[in-house]
């Protein structure tokens, strides 16, 4: 009896799958599938049309320039160079090794500040005013021009004079720069924001005197207002070079340095990079 149930079931898959007396696949006829088929055809072609629609609206109402909406914060974040693991600056003077990758980083970072490279591609711009470049408009003001920032104005820390930037002696240059936002303009009244470095109250004593290029740590107002990198092609973002005279040795120094600016004035505590960066910084003499 079993067998005979098996085989009954088997012949009845056999025909659901193709039944040759009315010539169904799978329970439908030919013009079934046809109809079916040519339903999800129309269907997802509907589907298709209508997202590349969609798209197609959305990209015309793009500015290939300037993004329609920017969520980033009203305060610019900030960075230094050399960017050690965990913003770690740590190295020994007798130890060539520990601080030469230092250097040959800020060699790296600041080859496009050379002066010929500078005065190729960017404009000698008249200081203290922002470099406003407006569209016309709808005539494109564009690709915009880009002031000068030359290596020279980092003085001391610009590896020129002293190509260890400092860090041989014990003297190390940190280079600080803000982070592009397009349209910002960081200062009003002629007042160009400039950056201030100091050690965490527990290391105040440490820290020793600071020195800063360009003079007063100052990014000019002739960097801003910044318009994308497409449309400024050969932008140049301004330094702030901060050299530690004469750091207490063999010890952590924990370092915060901040934007100052008559524009800037909300500091996010829950962002510790916006319009500020902190960083260890540590020299050791012994091996």
């Amino acid at each position: 009896m079993a067998k005979e149930e098996d085989k009954k079931e088997s012949g009845e898959w056999k025909e659901f799958f193709w039944n040759p007396r009315t010539h169904e696949l799978l329970g439908r006829t030919a013009s079934s599938w046809g109809l079916i088929l040519l339903f999800y055809l129309v269907f997802y072609t509907f589907l298709a049309g209508m997202f590349c629609l969609t798209m197609y609206i959305m990209i015309l109402t793009l500015d290939d320039y300037q993004p329609t909406w920017q969520d980033r914060l009203a305060t610019p974040g900030m960075m230094i160079r050399p960017k050690g693991e965990f913003l770690d600056i740590t190295y020994n003077i007798e130890n060539t090794e520990s601080w030469d990758v230092y250097v040959q980083a800020l060699d790296s970072f600041l080859a496009p500040y050379n002066n010929s490279q500078q005065a190729l591609s960017n404009y000698n711009c008249p200081p203290d005013n922002y470099f406003i470049q407006e569209d016309s408009g709808e005539v494109r003001n564009n690709p915009k021009r880009s002031c000068q920032f030359n290596r020279t104005q980092l003085e001391e820390c610009s590896g020129l004079s002293d190509h260890t930037y400092g860090y041989q002696e014990g003297k190390p240059c940190v280079l600080i720069k803000l982070n592009r936002v397009i349209g910002m303009r960081p200062g009003k009244d002629g007042q160009s924001p400039y950056v201030t470095c100091g050690a965490k109250k527990e290391d105040s004593d440490k820290i020793g005197e600071l020195m800063y290029f360009p003079p007063n740590g100052t990014f000019n107002l002739m960097y801003f207002p910044y318009y994308g990198k497409r449309a400024q092609v050969n932008y140049t973002q301004p330094l702030v070079a901060v050299k530690f005279m004469n750091a207490t040795m063999n010890t952590d120094i924990n370092v915060e340095c901040r934007i100052n600016s008559n524009t800037i004035t909300n500091f996010s505590e829950r962002d510790k990079f916006a319009g500020r960066v902190s960083f260890k910084l540590r020299i050791n003499t012994k091996n």
